[in-house]
């Protein structure tokens, strides 16, 4: 049954209010997006979200949105303290680094030869696909460390400089972090996967920077056209999977202790001073730092792969690190607010105490991948989007589940969507990644523009493109 919306305002609707829910809930989207919207659960989610207690008016759903696990992809949800594992996701802290280099693009230096080598020689340096494990721990680094210190821990290392902590979101460390709050399944799963891929629409990407909006901010930022550059996508792995899972049916069972009404397990939530509520923000932390740490020795392993292969010439550097899947407390109406960014990511306007300092007169780069076909961008926060608490959605989103586009998307098709592209998997083994199964990328783009939500930076375009199986 299709969910009422009620237009409200450009590229602004409000969802059916039900009777059980104590929220607004408000979802931003282009008109011609709207039907996609009622062929899955996607709003009822949302409007499951709104039913909780101590939840904060409006639940937000953004362009990108599609069915997921408690609170759909594309949702952000603010809470006066309570926590819901659901509202943060299975893959805590999944989030996307962009590097960029020296060098410019000229097609006979990036031909398909050099590209497949490249991408040959990154796969030999990082373990990729579902379950991948490095041989061994990263020297001198333990788990503990990992997940207390996050990147910092790497840097701390010599795997990167200090300087690429001012440019990742929480600089790389989420306070709060809990070795022992993570189960022992997790820790195990976890051990080996720093510096990992992973699979489904986990990527190493190599990139140009196709266009430029806003060259001054650009250039601010260490951005140009024809720009090579490097985008990684990828979480916490097995750790932070494991984290959501355990925490999801413990939640679960204490519901009638702590008398929280919860509409589905999915949502699963307790209030923050609650001692198991305290323990998972303690694991949702580590495997938030997990995955900046993983991030960033990806990042450490590509620049020795450009470095060896360019002669030094590459200077591969970050420009920001934004991560989705996650819970913090930030400033919201002179009070603090538990905010939920599932499938989303964070998009301070300039001047925002929360900016990096490298950032604070700008604003940060809140960077969007598109499919392994199409374009992505980097865009920065406007005032206006304080109506979705300063986010903005982590990419094209879904259209199609990965079951439909196996049966539906023909290798045919797939090849024709990726043109030129260099890829590193059959047909086969990624169908369910071909840019036919995502939204159009422009669609989700022009709503935030639009709607004065954020504004475009730089358009990049995919060269080559590695997938985890």
């Amino acid at each position: 049954m299709a969910v009422g919306l009620k237009k409200i305002g450009l590229n602004k609707w409000q969802v059916e209010r039900l009777p059980q829910m104590r929220a607004e809930v408000i979802v931003f989207a282009k008109e011609a997006m709207i039907p996609q919207l009622q062929e899955d659960l996607s709003l009822s989610q949302l409007q499951e979200s709104a039913m909780l207690p101590q939840v904060i008016s409006p639940v937000v759903g953004l362009p990108d949105i599609h069915q997921g696990f408690g609170l759909p992809i594309g949702g952000v949800m603010a809470t006066e303290g309570l926590i819901s594992v659901g509202a943060v996701g299975m893959d805590i802290n999944c989030g996307v680094r962009l590097l960029v280099s020296n060098l410019e693009y000229h097609p006979r230096l990036f031909n398909q030869k050099t590209l497949q080598t490249l991408i040959r020689k990154i796969e030999r340096e990082i373990p990729i696909g579902l379950g991948g494990k490095r041989q061994g721990r990263i020297p001198g680094l333990t788990l503990n460390e990992v997940v207390v210190r996050g990147a910092e821990a790497l840097v701390r290392k010599g795997f990167g400089v200090r300087n690429d902590l001012e440019s990742i979101e929480e600089g790389g460390k989420l306070e709060g972090a809990s070795f022992e709050a993570l189960t022992d399944r997790a820790k195990k799963r976890g051990e080996k996967q720093v510096g990992t891929l992973g699979s489904g629409n986990h990527f190493i990407e190599i990139q140009k920077i196709e266009k430029v909006f806003d060259p001054q901010l650009a250039k601010a930022w260490g951005l140009f056209e024809n720009q090579i550059g490097v985008m990684i996508h990828c979480g916490s792995r097995g750790l932070g999977h494991q984290t959501c899972l355990d925490y999801t049916d413990l939640f679960w069972r204490l519901k009638e202790k702590y008398r929280i009404s919860v509409p589905r397990k999915g949502l699963a939530a307790l209030p923050l001073e609650t001692p198991e509520g305290t323990a998972y923000f303690g694991a949702m932390a580590a495997a938030v730092n997990f995955a900046f740490a993983n991030r960033q020795f990806i990042e450490y392993q590509i620049q020795g792969v450009f470095n060896r292969f360019f002669k030094n010439k590459a200077r591969l550097k970050i420009v920001y690190d934004v991560a989705h899947n996650i819970a913090k407390w930030e400033p919201l109406g002179g009070k603090q607010a538990l905010i939920h960014r599932k499938g989303a990511t964070r998009a301070l306007p300039a001047g925002h105490s929360k900016n990096p300092k490298r950032y604070k007169k700008t604003g940060h780069p809140a960077i969007i991948p598109g499919s392994m076909g199409t374009s992505s961008f980097v865009l920065v926060g406007l005032p206006g989007a304080s109506e979705t608490y300063f986010s903005v959605n982590h990419g094209a989103g879904r259209a199609m589940s990965r079951r439909e586009a196996k049966e539906k998307i023909s290798q045919e098709e797939f090849e024709k969507q990726m043109g030129e592209i260099v890829y590193n998997k059959p047909f086969q083994v990624i169908a369910d990644e071909a840019p036919g199964a995502y939204k159009d990328i422009n669609l989700v783009i022009d709503t935030l523009v639009e709607s004065k939500i954020a504004k475009k930076v730089v358009q990049l375009t995919p060269l080559a493109v590695i997938k985890g199986s």
